[in-house]
């Protein structure tokens, strides 16, 4: 059987690969657990260096790579310029910082003896990756992990296959072992045999928390270390003194950014009453001046769904709010045109319980709510079975912290937008997962954190206590 992808601007197949058969799979698992023997015991300088060809590779070809993603699923070719950018970025820092990561601690404990705790790698790591970022968060789990002695095997989205044997290819090109690093084009019905293959060490996911419960239990019942990067309805919190006119503009853009089809993108504004007004007034306006097209085009701000169904269930997410009481101040209805387009949507007056209220709302819509006061806004940000990101503005810092840190997020940013940085930890709480990627933090999830105690006096007696 094969795989097609599918331009999502135009409807045409982009190309076609093969799928991975049952037996070709089992030849990558045996060969992952291969290289890992060898790939465990070179020096981390080594491995290092090698993700640092891999930055290279990366910005050579980074026309290829950026074209081949708007390709396969839709995103402006300028933020796919930056996706390929960022990717060596991470492949940078690693590359840098790694060793610095993973080096051993010497903890001071018995004085008669030598305690320190190693990070020594697990195996061969399986990660199961979306589409909306389909290089930056395959390189946002490989980077660490290959540094860290552990090989990867990737189950990509089936829309983005081309991008899936590219970023392949990447790890080959900068000299990578064979097995290091392996795409499998399976279906998502193969993921649980694949987990519960004893090979495969621990899994890690981004995707929708669905997803997420059904891999963490799979793995849990094979006791396999996971990390889930899960949905988001990210909110986007205005205070009576925020800087206005920058705090539109970045509404917009953590709005619209990848087409709206971004865990971390703000979803729900909440704007204390003094400014309301204003505030709506003048996203509105911004987010209709937004230009919608061919996602090849440099002036293009908003390309298409990555897919129809996903256009189809946004627009139904849009529908059963209007229903429920919600008011449209912009958009709301799929374009008339061919692609799978959805124009920059504002939604009012959302009632409690309302999908775009509770559910996470995957493309151009941004619904705004009035709030009274900064306690009120607190609470509302806070309403929701998510928790992923979140950010406030205001003029004045201190407050912006306090409110910040009462969050329930895993990341919270003042007069920012939520964005992903390999120097921080990435990652959320409630229905938005556990566990962390990026930064030292992510380099040790997957990584068998070991006591090492060497008794300086072996004939020196010592407790009995567990």
């Amino acid at each position: 059987m094969s795989i097609e992808s599918t331009n999502p601007a135009t409807g045409d197949v982009v190309d076609s690969f093969d799928e991975t058969s049952t037996e070709e799979r089992d030849e990558h698992l045996a060969r992952a657990n291969e290289t890992f023997e060898e790939w465990r015991d070179t020096p981390i300088q080594a491995r290092q260096r090698l993700l640092s060809r891999a930055a290279d590779v990366l910005r050579d070809n980074e026309d290829e790579y950026a074209e081949l993603m708007t390709e396969e699923m839709g995103k402006p070719i300028g933020q796919a310029h930056d996706e390929v950018e960022k990717c060596a970025w991470v492949c940078d820092y690693y590359a840098e910082h790694a060793a610095e990561h993973l080096q051993d601690e010497v903890v001071a404990s018995d004085e008669s003896a030598r305690t320190v705790v190693a990070y020594q790698p697990l195996g061969p790591v399986l990660a199961i990756m979306p589409w909306n970022f389909p290089f930056w968060q395959v390189f946002r789990f490989a980077a660490p992990n290959l540094a860290a002695g552990n090989v990867g095997l990737l189950k990509h989205a089936s829309n983005v296959p081309g991008c899936a044997r590219a970023i392949e290819d990447v790890f080959e090109q900068a000299g990578f072992p064979e097995g290091a690093f392996t795409s499998l084009l399976i279906s998502s019905s193969e993921i649980d045999e694949v987990i519960e293959d004893d090979r495969i060490r621990a899994v890690t996911i981004t995707g929708s928390d669905g997803a997420g419960r059904a891999v963490a239990e799979t793995a849990g019942s094979q006791l396999k270390k996971n990390v889930l990067e899960l949905g988001g309805s990210d909110p986007f919190v205005v205070l009576e003194d925020a800087p206005m006119e920058q705090t539109v503009e970045t509404a917009v853009q953590a709005r619209l950014i990848n087409n709206g089809q971004s865990c971390i993108a703000a979803k729900r504004f909440i704007v204390v009453e003094d400014v309301y007004d204003e505030f709506v007034d003048r996203f509105t306006e911004a987010m209709d001046e937004q230009v919608v097209g061919d996602p090849m085009d440099d002036d293009t701000d908003i390309g298409p769904q990555a897919r129809d169904d996903l256009m189809d269930d946004l627009h139904e997410q849009v529908e059963e709010t209007v229903d429920q009481g919600g008011e449209i101040e912009l958009g709301g209805e799929p374009m008339d045109r061919d692609g799978a387009f959805y124009p920059p949507t504002v939604l009012t007056d959302v009632p409690e319980n309302a999908p775009a209220d509770q559910e996470e709302l995957f493309g151009p819509v941004a619904t705004v709510f009035r709030v009274p006061d900064e306690a009120a806004a607190i609470e509302k940000a806070n309403d929701t079975r998510f928790g992923l990101g979140a950010s406030v503005w205001t003029e004045d810092l201190e407050r912006g912290e306090r409110v910040a840190r009462q969050f329930e997020s895993g990341m919270a940013f003042v007069n920012e937008l939520v964005k992903s940085d390999p120097r921080l930890p990435f990652g959320g709480v409630k229905d938005s997962g556990y566990g962390r990627e990026l930064s030292r933090h992510g380099i040790r999830e997957f990584v068998n954190t070991k006591t090492i105690w060497v008794q300086q006096d072996a004939g020196e007696e010592t407790d009995m206590v567990e």
